[in-house]
């Protein structure tokens, strides 16, 4: 995919998406100093290039009971079938995130339970019971001290 170059007004509209989702177009176009048409348009055409890939709600997960937050590394007996594997966990709703990394482990997962017996019944019961999966590592998040999305340049931004 080739890459898509913003200027600076499209990483200002990009900086208060990624704090405030919901923040209305005329409130952008008046800290950007452009018309709400010209923020319709920009937003569109960063939809249209993969730069902007949707929006969501956020719902802190301990509000729904989930107080467990725990990465679950995985190692494969056979790494051909990592598509084959994250065909299972996606099938699993406690699993929020899947990434392939580099390391000792090829699958890291980030999950959500709601206590640790909840936590062990996912790992025993469903995750490693999925093939190719031949051993899993678990560490339990204790705290959350940052949360925020991808980190946008804007002119208030000291680092390139």
């Amino acid at each position: 995919m080739a890459t898509y170059h913003i200027d600076a007004t499209d990483q200002k509209i990009l900086s208060f998406l990624v704090k405030n989702a919901r923040m209305p177009f005329l409130e952008i176009a008046r800290e950007c100093g452009v018309s709400g048409a010209a923020i319709h348009q920009r937003v569109k055409k960063l939809e249209q290039n993969g730069v902007i890939t949707g929006s969501r709600l956020l719902v802190k997960p301990q509000t729904l009971g989930l107080n467990i937050c725990a990465f679950i590394s995985i190692s494969l007996s056979e790494p051909a079938k990592y598509q084959e594997v994250v065909s299972s966990l996606k099938k699993i709703p406690e699993i929020v995130e899947c990434h392939f990394v580099t390391g000792k482990y090829a699958i890291l997962c980030k999950v959500y339970c709601f206590d640790n017996d909840h936590l062990m019944e996912i790992l025993l019961t469903t995750i490693q019971k999925i093939p190719f999966i031949q051993a899993t590592e678990t560490m339990i998040s204790l705290d959350e001290p940052i949360e925020r999305q991808v980190w946008v340049n804007d002119e208030k931004s000291t680092r390139r």
